[in-house]
């Protein structure tokens, strides 16, 4: 059973409930056989901005920072890891690439996930796998391919 945690420091209208969020992580983690805790805090520009630069050393609010848990050896924790959303770049996000708001909830929560889970996008080899990976889970939940663009947009 994966648990998952909501903290909601921002609101704002089209967030995704406890349900969803849980929808998509216990999709994402399909194939992971191991009961996880993830923390899904969603925030604000200042909070998201002041976590990316802090720890990724770049300026600005993103999307999702996923913060993977490493235990000490030994030490056995069902926590896989923090999620931070940033619900305004997502709302953005979505506008700007002409996606649904849901639609694009549920793929950067399948790919914060994915990071949780050791995957990247460093090289295009990690990239493809990566994108390979968000692709079909996401049509596991009826959402097309967030990658793909029209011709007509």
């Amino acid at each position: 059973m994966n648990l998952i945690e909501i903290q909601t420091i921002f609101k704002s209208k089209g967030q995704p409930g406890q349900e969803q969020i849980q929808q998509w992580v216990d999709t994402a983690l399909e194939d992971f056989n191991q009961n996880t805790e993830i923390v899904v805090r969603i925030v604000d520009e200042q909070e998201s901005a002041a976590l990316n630069e802090q720890y990724r050393l770049k300026p600005g609010p993103t999307n999702i920072l996923s913060f993977p848990v490493e235990a000490p050896e030994g030490i056995e924790l069902d926590l896989l890891g923090d999620l931070v959303v940033c619900a305004p770049v997502l709302e953005k996000e979505a506008l700007e690439q002409h996606k649904t708001l849901t639609e694009h909830w549920a793929h950067i929560i399948v790919h914060g996930v994915l990071h949780l889970l050791g995957y990247d996008h460093v090289n295009d080899d990690e990239a493809e796998l990566m994108e390979d990976k968000e692709i079909a889970i996401l049509k596991q939940l009826n959402i097309k391919n967030p990658y793909y663009i029209e011709a007509n947009q």
